[in-house]
């Protein structure tokens, strides 16, 4: 029987091919080439990115009296500085290990740590002093910035095959609270930027510092560099345009919010080859929260990230939580997520608004993931409190998020804990999702397809430990040719909520039971 749903159009396509599925030896920093791919065919418009280009003139920090038993904060930036007014270059840091503050990149230099040099930043308040505009967790502060920073730049770059480190462990920096609670609860949206300092100075509060992140700056690379023993988040451009990150390794597990690469409100990003080990997410996209997200009213958008491995971590590839200024047109391919607790991610919160569109996933295999796809917009009581309480439906304004127009297809997930978990908002419905051609193996099947409008599984072979698919307030979801592999060949679909209407099963493989708490329009249709 042809069905036709108006929130996305059917047609039939062959399941995936294992053989077609990027590999795990394929992946990552280890299997990076020397040139940059074509991005070639991608749902948006977008350009293909070129590395910046450097002036010959190379200074070695050694040759500018730098020791290895001395910090060089003061010798790396002067040279930088010097580099830059030049007309542009590369400074080098040279084999050994090194001691350095802040260090903040200059307009056309390109920032080399040479194979086996070691950069350990410190871990005292004081080392981040003066307090320079970043972004905290999307809200806009006067803070520690980051290992090495820029703001306002053109033309930069970090490479090279050395290794950037955190302070220790019981660093000071460590050891004081990362805010009192959630970021906007800490910050007054009335409070101008210039005021909102947090230095850890005077009884001021304190934010950790991030590895690599600059601000409103344009043509940035970072290639090659590994990162351990993150304070924050390792990577993370704000407010950039036409940014290349490729070759990266983060091994940053056990570090509290130790997020892998964190996109924020940037346009034309492509990321590739790079392996993620990580405390909190992998890759990550994020976009302002709140009112101050709304205030700056900047997406993060046109993003690509192909042939890269996050193996612990939160989650492979997140959405959120920071959605204010949107999070749009990002293409996601030839990936693979070995180990995270969550493989594909989509989150964000009642009060964060703006929202994600315009997604596509494909190519991907999950190994040994707790959930392959995780929707929740409700969060924890902890940080959300009564907003977390699904019930009543609130109030749309401007600051309800949306989730909509996403596709994942093409994937293999050899392991699993769970296949999926939504957990919408009531007001406004995650809509018009579409997952196809895939092979799932898990133990668990589907434990929440809550506030979901518009919901397409489509030539799916699912093999579960488990037989029973939830839905709340479920409108218009279809199984199309999706082929259930479950104890006693018997599915059972508990569905609940008055809006709940418009499920169809098109199937005419798998046995479905379906049971619910009043009479709604549930479909079993056969081909």
């Amino acid at each position: 029987m042809a069905l036709t749903l108006p929130f996305l159009s059917v047609s039939c396509q062959p399941q995936v091919e294992s053989a077609k599925i990027v590999t795990i030896d394929k992946v990552g920093a280890i299997a990076m080439p020397e040139e940059i791919a074509p991005i070639g065919k991608i749902p948006f418009q977008m350009p293909d990115l070129k590395r910046p280009v450097f002036p010959e003139l190379t200074v070695n920090i050694s040759d500018k009296g730098a020791k290895a038993d001395e910090p060089i904060t003061l010798i790396v930036n002067q040279t930088i500085m010097d580099v830059h007014n030049r007309g542009g270059g590369t400074v080098v840091i040279p084999k050994g290990k090194w001691k350095s503050g802040r260090i903040v990149l200059k307009s056309n230099v390109n920032l080399h740590l040479e194979d086996e040099a070691e950069i350990e930043f410190p871990g005292t308040v004081e080392s981040y002093l003066p307090a320079v505009f970043t972004r905290h967790e999307g809200i806009e502060i006067m803070g520690a910035g980051a290992f090495i920073y820029a703001n306002g730049e053109n033309n930069i770059a970090v490479t090279g095959k050395g290794i950037i480190y955190g302070p220790a462990m019981n660093a000071e920096i460590r050891q004081l609270p990362n805010g009192n609670t959630v970021v906007e609860n800490d910050i007054s949206s009335t409070t101008p930027v210039a005021q909102r300092i947090f230095d850890g100075m005077n009884g001021r509060g304190f934010y950790r510092p991030k590895t690599i992140s600059p601000i409103n700056c344009t043509n940035v690379l970072v290639e090659g560099i590994t990162m351990e023993r993150s304070a924050f988040w390792n990577i993370c451009p704000i407010y950039c345009e036409n940014v290349i990150i490729r070759g990266i390794t983060v091994n940053s597990i056990g570090v509290p919010s130790g997020d892998g690469i964190d996109i924020e409100s940037c346009k034309n990003v492509l990321i590739e080859y790079s392996t993620l080990n990580c405390g909190d997410d992998c890759f990550t996209l994020k976009a302002g929260r709140a009112e101050d997200g709304l205030r700056v009213g900047k997406a993060t958008e046109n993003v690509v990230i192909r042939y890269s491995l996050a193996k612990d971590g939160h989650g492979g590839i997140t959405c959120g939580s920071e959605t204010a200024g949107g999070i749009e047109n990002i293409y996601l391919h030839d990936c693979v997520f070995d180990g995270t607790q969550v493989g594909i991610r989509f989150k964000t919160r009642r009060n964060r608004a703006g929202g994600v569109s315009d997604i596509l996933y494909e190519n991907i295999r999950m190994t040994n993931v707790g959930e392959a796809f995780k929707w929740d917009l409700l969060g924890s009581k902890r940080y959300m409190g009564e907003l977390a309480s699904r019930i009543p439906p609130r109030a749309v304004n401007r600051l309800t998020p949306v989730i909509k127009d996403i596709k994942i297809r093409n994937f293999i997930v050899e392991s699993a804990h769970k296949v999926l978990s939504i957990n919408g908002i009531p007001e406004v419905p995650c809509s018009n999702i579409l997952i196809e051609n895939g092979k799932i193996n898990s133990q668990e099947l589907i434990t929440a397809m809550n506030d979901v409008n518009g919901f397409i599984l489509r030539n799916l072979e699912i093999n579960s430990q488990d037989n029973k698919i939830s839905i709340l307030d479920g409108q218009n979801i279809l199984f199309d040719n999706v082929l259930f592999t479950v104890p006693a060949g018997e599915l059972y679909t508990n569905i609940r909520g008055e809006k709940s209407r418009n499920i169809v099963y098109q199937d005419e493989k798998s046995k479905i039971i379906c049971t619910h708490e009043k009479p709604i329009k549930v479909k079993q249709l056969t081909h």
